[in-house]
């Protein structure tokens, strides 16, 4: 059983219980993206038992009619074993979920894995309803929303979870500010549709309303479980809203790295646990 600090951020540890809480994100006209949770798994077994798990999971919200999407990460599918049984179990996955109807994202993992990501949302963009997530703290990313503008498919743009190296990522957060309001301009200018705003930065989210009021370029809103959940609820009333629901019962290290990964996020998490 999850303790209560872990039970804000991570909808318990069964389908049963995420789908659950997608319902109640539906009566407030939020969609949920859905994550089981598990990553960087260096045999096999346990990247095709998640496969599995996704599979019977899509049949599962195919019984519903909750507006609700999943979300998959490249090692937990078996990039770190070989990029073949990433590739098999991603296309298990996603014609899995087209015969659902169900929208699969790609998130984006630390920067060694970006080629293989990218390259994966490539294959499928345009055969199959597939989003690819970018991050801003990568200097690289300018040239790969170049790439991406050209695809069908949704990209979700954040600002970048991981520590890369300096060498090939800014380091300061004013950097980071300006790169992803320069690459959600060059998104709402070049993109046909598919804009997705990963972001619960009210000064991004301002950003983003002008330049949709300026380009007429529509765009979602995506925020996690348990971070700015009024707000999320404020904005569903004007704007297409997504919350991030991971569950599972690997949410240990999900919430350690959402802590740790640097001093801010874990100030944030304090104040959102304490107010």
């Amino acid at each position: 059983m999850l303790p209560p600090l872990a039970r804000r951020f991570v909808a318990g540890e069964s389908a049963a219980t995420a789908l659950e809480r997608a319902r109640r994100l539906d009566e407030d006209d939020i969609g949920t993206i859905l994550n089981l949770l598990g990553e960087h798994y260096h045999e096999r077994a346990p990247a095709d038992a998640d496969t599995e798990t996704y599979c019977r999971l899509i049949d599962d919200i195919g019984t519903t009619d909750l507006r609700v999407c999943l979300s998959v990460k490249p090692s937990q599918l078996g990039l770190l074993v070989g990029e073949d049984v990433f590739r098999e179990n991603l296309a298990r996955i996603v014609e899995r979920a087209a015969g659902r109807d169900i929208f699969v994202w790609l998130d984006m993992e630390d920067h060694t894995t970006t080629d293989a990501t990218l390259d994966a949302f490539e294959r499928h963009a345009g055969e199959h309803a597939v989003g690819v997530c970018v991050q801003a703290n990568l200097k690289r990313t300018g040239d790969d929303l170049e790439r991406l503008a050209g695809l069908p498919g949704n990209v979700r743009l954040v600002k970048g979870a991981y520590d890369p190296p300096a060498d090939i990522a800014h380091q300061s957060t004013a950097r980071v500010d300006q790169a992803y309001e320069a690459h959600l301009e060059y998104m709402f200018e070049q993109f046909d549709d598919g804009i997705a705003v990963g972001s619960h930065d009210p000064a991004m989210l301002a950003r983003a309303a002008t330049l949709h009021d300026e380009y007429g370029m529509p765009y979602e809103i995506q925020m996690l479980m348990g971070v700015r959940e009024d707000a999320q609820r404020d904005l569903a009333g004007h704007r297409e809203v997504w919350q991030y629901v991971p569950y599972g019962s690997r949410w240990l290290s999900y919430f350690y790295r959402r802590v740790t990964e640097n001093v801010g996020s874990a100030k944030f998490a304090l104040r959102a646990l304490l107010g």
